[in-house]
């Protein structure tokens, strides 16, 4: 399969909820893809493919950073391919060592997220990994903590992205890609 074939199957299998969690919601359950030793296969092929440059080389990094919680399974499968570390962004409450944070604005409240003191050294150069970016507020909090700790965010990359919802925007400041796109909330 080409690459848009690939990505066709992708979308195809991925489960839709209509009204969860909430009415006017359309879940897009991505569970269907890492059930799939296959299409989970296809997916981190796609994902690499975005981490390469014009020239077909991938571009330079030194840890993924997965966001709390699907992006943790994304996170450490790339790493596994790639190489290069991990580290973890999570709700509060959830690391035991020394931790730094982040509260942000949800278009239906607030959040935080945290990771240790030590997840990132300055200067280090990161991929910033989730598994879908609808308004984009949990991923400019995740890049802000990272850049709070000295981190180069070299690209954010998602699975899926709900356009509609115009999470690029705020993200405009980094190099984002997804994948498969779902229009509609």
């Amino acid at each position: 399969m080409n690459q848009e074939e690939v990505n066709r199957y992708l979308k195809d299998i991925t489960r839709s909820i209509p009204d969860y969690p909430k009415p006017g919601i359309v879940f897009r359950d991505l569970t269907t893809i890492f059930q799939s030793s296959d299409a989970f296969s296809m997916a981190l092929d796609q994902l690499i493919n975005r981490l390469k440059d014009e020239n077909s080389r991938t571009i330079s990094f030194e840890k993924f950073v997965g966001i709390e919680a699907r992006g943790f399974v994304l996170a450490g499968a790339l790493a596994a391919r790639m190489g290069g570390g991990v580290a973890l962004l999570r709700k509060p409450g959830k690391l035991p060592y020394k931790k730094r944070g982040i509260e942000y604005k949800l278009e239906y409240g607030e959040d935080a997220l945290e990771m240790h003191v030590d997840a990132i050294q300055p200067g280090e150069k990161v991929v910033v990994v989730d598994d879908l970016l609808a308004t984009g507020g949990t991923a400019e909090a995740g890049c802000k903590l990272v850049e709070e700790a000295g981190g180069k965010i070299v690209k954010v990359l998602f699975l899926v992205e709900l356009p509609e919802l115009k999470g690029r925007l705020r993200l405009k400041t980094y190099d984002v890609d997804s994948i498969i796109s779902f229009e509609g909330h």
